[in-house]
């Protein structure tokens, strides 16, 4: 049982100190179950994704509030560099040191703590129920997996529990992965002029592809249009000229941006070079991503996820920043500049809600990831007073 806050860090290291790459959370995600159950959660369960769901059930009927979080993290390869293991949750000068701990089951466990505490301090008389899910497969599908949450319960209001640095965030950007693919005529390299280099096409979209202006949003800014990587093939060549080249761009979609408003831009800027270039042929197309989650389940997903903002002066975004100041806790406001499963809550059901989180945004994926403990406590008091705010 969770008393005081030593023990909220002792969760946090044990959460930490296992291991839980995309695809692989089955251990955390039992062991956030098993928490869950042992701290009096109402309801705790797995869905077909591999999602870890509890529920708090208040003493009357009134709003559902849902604290989301992912369980997964990206790898660490290189981790013979790291100072300290990235699996050993080493505490140093008010830091814990692990992959994960910023981004992101520092988090999911001060949730899970959070709901129990707000649980025992209103002896479970409130109106509504309190929601905290830990989510598979983030890294790689923002938003896809949550679908399970949203076919179990569906939430007025949701709180994601990314890295804010101390803010409230009111919106976030989508992602779009985009790929273009050009055309070449391949032939032996040592007669080039009886084939067209695929790569040189390639050199000429990209440049055209520049040029796009990014559309601009008040609040979450510019759309970005990224050149991610870039392959060629046969590879190796062997003196072949490529016949095909495909390249990837990262696209930060902005509200009101869909699949076919993101891909008229790059098609448009390929006609142009078309014109340009009898030999030009190319295409683009959303890249289609599909993966296995520990529970066997299968996802497959397009990899669009859109964007969202919602008005700062919305009901229950401003009850949640009443409870942030009733706490004499920080609540600017701003917007995440990466994508989350907000995409999914937000962007694509319309569902109400914030970011807020432990940590700084930077600490995502770097090498000696950490989490400052003062960070933690302090969300973690955050969400019990949101809640309080939420469902008084």
């Amino acid at each position: 049982m969770i008393k005081d806050d030593k023990d909220l860090i002792r969760f946090t290291k044990k959460a930490l100190r296992i291991p839980s790459f995309s695809g692989k959370e089955k251990r955390v995600a039992l062991f956030f179950k098993k928490a869950m159950e042992e701290l009096g959660f109402d309801e705790v369960s797995i869905d077909e994704y591999g999602n870890v769901l509890g529920i708090i059930n208040g003493s009357e009927r009134g709003k559902t509030v849902l604290i989301d979080g992912h369980m997964d993290t990206v790898d660490a390869i290189d981790k013979d560099k790291w100072t300290f293991p990235p699996f050993s949750a080493k505490e140093v000068d008010g830091r814990i040191y692990a992959r994960g701990s910023s981004d992101m089951k520092s988090s999911v466990c001060a949730s899970i703590i959070a709901a129990a505490e707000f649980k025992k301090k209103t002896g479970g008389c409130f109106k509504g129920r309190v929601a905290i899910a830990g989510i598979v497969h983030e890294e790689c599908f923002e938003g896809i997996a949550c679908k399970g949450i949203t076919n179990r319960i569906m939430p007025d209001f949701v709180i994601i529990g990314e890295a804010t640095s101390g803010s409230v965030k009111i919106g976030g950007r989508g992602r779009a992965e985009i790929c273009v693919e050009t055309e070449g005529v391949s032939c032996h390299s040592s007669n080039p002029e009886k084939g067209v280099n695929a790569v040189y096409l390639m050199n000429e979209a990209i440049g055209e592809i520049q040029k796009i202006k990014a559309n601009k949003h008040p609040v979450l800014g510019k759309g970005i249009l990224e050149l991610t990587d870039i392959i060629s093939y046969p590879y190796p060549g062997s003196s072949v000229l490529p016949s095909v080249c495909r390249a990837t761009f990262d696209r930060r979609t902005l509200t009101g941006e869909s699949k076919e408003s993101v891909l008229s831009e790059v098609n448009d800027a390929l006609k142009r070079v078309q014109q340009r270039n009898k030999n030009f042929k190319a295409k683009s197309y959303i890249i289609k991503g599909e993966a296995d989650c520990w529970t066997g389940y299968r996802i497959t997903s397009d990899r669009f996820f859109p964007a969202w903002c919602y008005d700062q002066n919305d009901e229950m975004i401003k009850k949640s920043i009443e409870g942030l100041k009733k706490a004499h806790l920080p609540h600017n406001i701003s917007h995440f500049s990466f994508c989350t499963n907000g995409a999914h809550y937000c962007g694509t059901l319309g569902i109400k809600g914030i970011g807020y989180g432990p940590s700084e945004e930077f600490l995502a994926h770097i090498r000696d990831e950490y989490i400052e403990i003062d960070s933690l406590l302090k969300v973690k008091k955050g969400y019990v007073s949101i809640l309080e705010s939420l469902l008084e």
